[in-house]
């Protein structure tokens, strides 16, 4: 079975030689097929600022810098849980600051996406999720990552963390080889939520995200969330939704493709990704995900933090028959909008949006394209038990017929 290494973005790197010289020798032992088409000549020079980055980010690990002053801080392991689920957390932080503990590994995983068709992925993850799990810390906290990628993978991962600074967010410092682990520690200076992505260089960039490589930190005030007015803000529960736009390859007869391995779709996969109109958009990995039995749950009065990521395309997030109370589309610094009717995130980042449930039933969470709503994926649903309102709303008259 082939392994596939991402073409090197710098001739000069002795691992990017490495990678080419793998990817050379495993065409040629496959009769130059499938993979073959990643094999390149060096970036030319419209691509160079990425090539330099990266060297720059190489080039970082040899130099002779002080150690990290980690005096005061305190080692936490957080337990990391699947979507859309949020690991266990304080709202307020106590202490001084801490290393927040994290271990990740990057999964390839032939995952069903929607089933009525049967059109399915080999989804490239964080911990075998799309997306990948929910990262909680503090700002002035460190997080320190151990990234593993098992030894079966065909793939070379990495990481970027959008809420960190340097080194191409870690994407320059954290390139694993199948069997590879590496550890990466970085400050979150900044309080927001901000999204998670693999960027192996160049078109291996969008291909891992849109394969489902991506995921969300929230990086809290140490002294919580607040108004504009500086009032506290808390919060009974955390909804963590990614949502994940996919170019799935058809052929001839407008059938999805399938695949024996991962990455064996690659060229088709940019051929579809080119035209920029995905397949499928779909909230956690999958049409329906968040439906039926995988529904989010809440109760009147409970007040939920809704987390969404959307780590490639621009959104505009309604939750049908609420509100959000509360919406940071940016940073945790700027007060929150109020009242919001939809609200927009950004293509590459991930925000947040608070509401308290006021009517028992079942809410609809969507991507306010209705076409990709409806037709693509993009909904979720929110269950929520209680005692009905009438106050709030009331039918006073049943649909009945009438005379014209």
């Amino acid at each position: 079975m082939t392994k596939i290494y991402n073409p090197g973005l710098l001739p000069t790197s002795r691992r990017n030689v490495l990678r080419g010289s793998v990817l050379a020798g495993a065409a040629a032992m496959t009769g130059g097929t499938a993979f073959a088409a990643q094999r390149r000549a060096p970036l030319p020079k419209t691509h160079a600022p990425m090539a330099y980055f990266t060297q720059a980010a190489d080039q970082q690990t040899a130099a002779e810098s002080a150690p990290a002053d980690l005096t005061g801080f305190t080692r936490v392991k957080q337990e990391l849980v699947a979507p859309p689920f949020a690991p266990a957390h304080e709202q307020v932080a106590t202490g001084g600051p801490k290393i927040i503990e994290i271990t990740m590994e990057t999964t390839e995983v032939l995952m069903v996406i929607d089933e009525d068709t049967g059109a399915e992925v080999w989804a490239l993850t964080y911990n075998g999720s799309v997306p990948g799990p929910l990262i909680i810390c503090h700002e002035g906290d460190m997080v320190e990552l151990t990234l593993r990628n098992p030894s079966e993978s065909q793939m070379e991962h990495n990481i970027d963390f959008h809420a960190s600074t340097g080194a191409l967010g870690g994407g320059g410092l954290t390139h694993v080889y199948p069997g590879e682990e590496t550890v990466l520690r970085w400050k979150a200076t900044k309080a927001g939520c901000f999204t998670y992505h693999c960027a192996p260089g160049g078109a291996m960039i969008p291909y891992h995200v849109t394969h489902g490589m991506n995921g969300a930190v929230m990086v809290l005030p140490r002294d919580g969330l607040k108004d504009a007015e500086g009032n506290a803000l808390t919060y009974d529960s955390i909804a963590y939704i990614g949502e994940q736009d996919y170019y799935l390859p058809k052929d001839e007869n407008g059938d999805y493709k399938t695949y024996e391995v991962a990455g064996e779709d690659y060229a088709d996969s940019l051929d579809a990704m080119r035209t920029l109109i995905p397949t499928h958009s779909v909230f956690n990995g999958a049409v329906g995900a968040l439906t039926g039995d995988g529904a989010l749950r809440a109760k009147v009065g409970e007040t939920v933090l809704m987390i969404h990521n959307q780590a490639n395309r621009d959104s505009r997030p309604h939750l049908i028959g609420g509100h959000g109370n509360y919406v940071w589309e940016t940073s945790f610094t700027t007060p929150p909008l109020k009242d919001v009717e939809t609200w927009f995130v950004r293509g590459g980042t991930a925000m947040v949006s608070m509401y308290t449930f006021e009517q028992p039933g079942v809410y609809a969470y969507v991507n306010h394209n209705l076409i990709e709503a409806t037709l693509l994926g993009a909904a979720a649903h929110f269950v929520v038990e209680g005692e009905w309102d009438n106050n709030l709303m009331e039918q006073v008259v049943a649909p009945r017929a009438f005379e014209a």
